[in-house]
């Protein structure tokens, strides 16, 4: 079984036993162990035949005879239990905002309400109001909340809400009152995709600045409103919570409300050990003495760490690397010169190679790779050969017009076949400057075949890169069946470099596969993919990823100069295969 299934099978134990009101240690051993397998960067079938199941954090003797029956037997007898005692309609309840396991079980065993639709009709009919610690209110949040779920098909993605707090912190850093303004939680650890939005601001006036935070254009409702929490739900159907505090607590509460929740727990820990007590007011000492930190490198500093920075608070090693001083440097965006892909009218972009030309300096860039698709790819208006070789004499062209400030290097990006060949001659990848090999139909097949089809294009000299690896789409398509490790292994052993797509909704590879190619020595590159003018700006949740992948800049590509990559793609070409 494959690390996601295990991990949701785990979460939804977790849900479930959380709903039949069980031990609150046990059902966080269940959720803790679900976010570590999910952030595996090995097959966790690889390491249930190596026997080292119990090396996993959270893992112990327990749950790793569980993931024994798992994988011998594809079935989970304590899981199958649960399912029998608890609908699958309960458990989804779950999703809707408001509405947590103590909710969700009073709907079910006091009205015997077993879905979300049965749910929506016992509100509309008032039959919610009457129930302990419910009222017409809390009805109307449910019905709201439900509302809400069916406008949203899932996590938003991390562009988009990152672009939305942006717009809500950038209202409210213009008020006098307000001395800093950050976002928090999972969108500050640059997560590929987002629940709640999490701000968080450092001011004397909480109540100023609630009002205001009320009162912005995005707001559609009003959830709850206390002197140092809001939370309103926007027009898009996303749940944002605003939290006020003191500029002297700022480093404590922006910490606590970043690190994910094992990475917390490992804080809190840390902290007893040094006779601190930590929270996200301050930390005390074991008098009773409050140690504020105005900043998160006095609250790192205070428990013998150096900063760590937020995409790696998810408790995957970053406190053992930050305790050795192994941490590594991450990458960052203005160490980016170059993006290595994106696409003009000539495929399906929207703009022409001199207005993308531009954009692409505008963007801080020094140089970018163009890469219109082939031809044999169905949904695009692709590249012939001897298309490709006219558009060669237009980047030469539009490279004399920008004057030596900017250059455009001659690539595509070039589908490979069900067969496994590519979708033009090798004479003719040999006279573009930088080759992308992408698939992007057949997903679905089978793993075997897949993997052989990436592997064949990946042992191709004249194949520089390999484009969005998995072929996800976020909230649309999962990743394909591939031997990532074998595909790993193969670019480190070849020198092909593998992309991590920056567009918002592929942000492929993710972060768990940029950890495992930068353990292997794979190359990475980072591209925007833009098809328009704007889209240079992807780049930046590239790197996000590239950053919680612990990547640093000497494995990225895009921090080299042109000549510098040309050399590389030269030497890889001239190398033995």
């Amino acid at each position: 079984m494959k690390n996601q299934e295990i991990a949701a099978i785990f979460a939804r134990m977790a849900d479930m036993l959380a709903i039949l009101g069980e031990n609150y240690h046990r059902i966080m051993a269940y959720r803790r162990a679900a976010e570590n397998i999910a952030a595996l960067s090995r097959p966790l079938e690889e390491i249930w035949q190596a026997g080292e199941l119990r090396t996993i954090p959270g893992i112990g003797e327990t749950l790793a005879a569980k993931i024994d029956e798992l994988m011998r037997t594809g079935r989970l007898e304590a899981y199958e239990k649960l399912k029998a005692q608890v609908p699958a309609g309960v458990v989804d309840m779950l999703l809707i905002p408001d509405v947590g396991p103590k909710k969700a079980a009073l709907f079910w065993q006091t009205l015997g309400i077993t879905d979300i639709e049965a749910l929506e009709q016992a509100a509309r009919d008032g039959r919610l109001r009457h129930l302990p610690g419910m009222g017409v209110k809390s009805e109307e949040k449910v019905l709201a909340g439900i509302a809400a779920l069916k406008k949203r098909t899932g996590r938003t993605p991390l562009g988009v809400a990152w672009s939305l707090a942006q717009a809500l912190l950038e209202a409210l850093r213009k008020m006098p009152e307000v001395v800093q303004a950050s976002p928090a939680g999972s969108l500050r650890r640059m997560r590929d995709t987002i629940g709640d939005l999490d701000l968080l601001v450092a001011s004397a006036e909480p109540e100023a600045v609630m009002a205001r935070f009320r009162e912005l254009p995005q707001v559609a409702e009003v959830l709850l409103s206390g002197p140092t929490k809001t939370s309103i739900r926007t027009h898009e159907g996303i749940q944002a919570d605003l939290r006020v505090v003191e500029p002297a607590r700022w480093g404590t509460a922006l910490q606590y409300f970043t690190g994910s929740q094992a990475h917390n727990i490992r804080l809190r820990g840390l902290a007893l050990e040094r006779g601190l007590s930590l929270s996200e007011y301050s930390l005390k000492r074991e008098d009773g003495s409050e140690i504020l930190c105005p900043t998160e490198e006095e609250v790192y500093a205070a428990l013998g760490l150096p900063p760590i920075p937020p995409e790696l608070r998810e408790d995957r090693g970053e406190i053992e690397a930050a305790l050795a001083g192994r941490l590594p440097i991450l990458i960052e965006r203005s160490q980016v010169r170059g993006d290595f892909q994106f696409h003009t009218v000539r495929s399906d972009g929207r703009n022409t190679l001199l207005e993308m030309a531009r954009a692409a300096q505008a963007a801080g860039l020094e140089y970018a790779v163009v890469t219109d698709h082939s031809y044999s790819l169905g949904i695009t208006r692709g590249v012939s050969a001897a298309a490709l070789r006219r558009q060669r004499a237009e980047i030469e062209e539009v490279n004399r017009l920008m004057g030596g400030t900017f250059r455009l290097l001659a690539g595509v990006e070039v589908e490979m076949r069900a067969d496994g060949t590519l979708d033009l001659p090798d004479e003719e990848l040999a006279g573009l400057e930088l080759v992308v090999a992408a698939i992007h139909s057949g997903l679905r097949g089978e793993r075997e075949r897949l993997t052989a089809r990436m592997l064949a294009a990946i042992r191709n000299p004249h194949v520089d890169i390999i484009a969005h690896p998995t072929g996800r789409l976020i909230g649309e398509r999962e990743e394909a069946d591939l031997d990532m490790e074998a595909i790993f292994r193969a670019a480190a052993e070849h020198g092909t470099a593998l992309e991590i797509n920056g567009y918002t909704h592929r942000l492929d590879l993710n972060d768990v596969h940029v950890r495992r190619a930068v353990e292997l020595g794979v190359t990475l590159v980072i591209s925007s993919d833009a098809h328009d003018v704007n889209g240079f700006a992807n780049l930046a949740w590239g790197v996000a990823m590239a950053r919680r992948g612990w990547a640093t800049a000497a494995q990225v590509l895009n921090t080299r100069r042109a000549e510098e990559v040309l050399a590389w793609a030269r030497s890889r070409t001239s190398a033995p295969s």
